[in-house]
């Protein structure tokens, strides 16, 4: 609760007893007085915007975790219009808008929240993931660079890291990616499956059963499908080696 104070002035004025410099300091005083209350009333108002804005913030959150992607956008606009610097805003609408498949939107809303906090690793790592998702590879790399060298254990920034220098047929590096995350997180089953395609990609038959083993050996089932569909296996796809992996 806020209680506003007036001033009431009471008694005669005598003119003779009142002088120039008397009646520049009554008129300094209630300047300031006015000055203070607009002050008050600013600093309720910002906290009353910045209460509405995380209850918003969670309300997006929410329908993000519950995939409710288009609502979350929208919740995330109305946090925005109300607090334009709130990293964690901008990285989950970055978040929404990849979930809708609007990735040109999604690294701008990225490019936002690094602009606010420059050390924000998940705004690196998924302006990575969107900007893959356009196939600008080299630019994604960059981006899991950057989220690699906040955070150096983000397995996941390898593993995607490893998918863009694939693309961009880098092979060698894209392999030691992989095997960053392997060292990072032992059984990572993604990784063994991606060094497989890396080297099928390279007609490697050897060392690409090698790893495809590894991957269906932690998760069978799905491995086994995908390699099956998978056009990074089309150079091996024949061998009689390949096909029984997939039996």
């Amino acid at each position: 609760m806020v209680i506003w104070q007036r001033l009431i002035a009471s008694g005669l004025i005598s003119f003779l007893a009142i002088g120039c410099s008397d009646l520049a300091n009554s008129s300094s005083k209630n300047t300031q007085q006015v000055v203070q209350e607009s002050n008050v009333n600013q600093l309720i108002t910002e906290v009353q915007d910045s209460q509405k804005a995380e209850n918003l913030l969670l309300q997006g959150n929410g329908l993000l975790d519950a995939h409710h992607y288009q609502e979350a956008l929208e919740v995330y606009n109305q946090v925005i219009a109300i607090k334009t610097d709130s990293a964690e805003t901008w990285v989950n609408r970055g978040n929404a808008l990849i979930a809708l498949q609007q990735y040109p939107e999604a690294v701008e809303s990225y490019d936002k929240a690094i602009a606010i906090r420059p050390n924000q690793d998940e705004a690196w790592y998924n302006r990575g993931n969107a900007l893959t998702a356009l196939r600008r590879y080299e630019e994604s790399v960059k981006s899991y660079n950057e989220a690699i060298t906040i955070h150096p254990d983000k397995y996941e920034a390898w593993i995607n890291r490893g998918i863009a220098l694939t693309k961009l047929q880098r092979y060698k590096e894209a392999l030691a990616s992989y095997n960053q995350a392997i060292t990072i997180q032992p059984n990572l089953h993604q990784a063994y499956y991606n060094k497989a395609c890396n080297y099928a990609l390279q007609n490697n038959l050897e060392l690409a059963i090698e790893n495809l083993k590894k991957a269906v050996q932690l998760v069978p089932k799905k491995y086994q499908n995908l390699a099956k569909t998978d056009a990074d296996f089309d150079k091996i796809r024949n061998e009689k080696r390949f096909q029984e992996l997939l039996q």
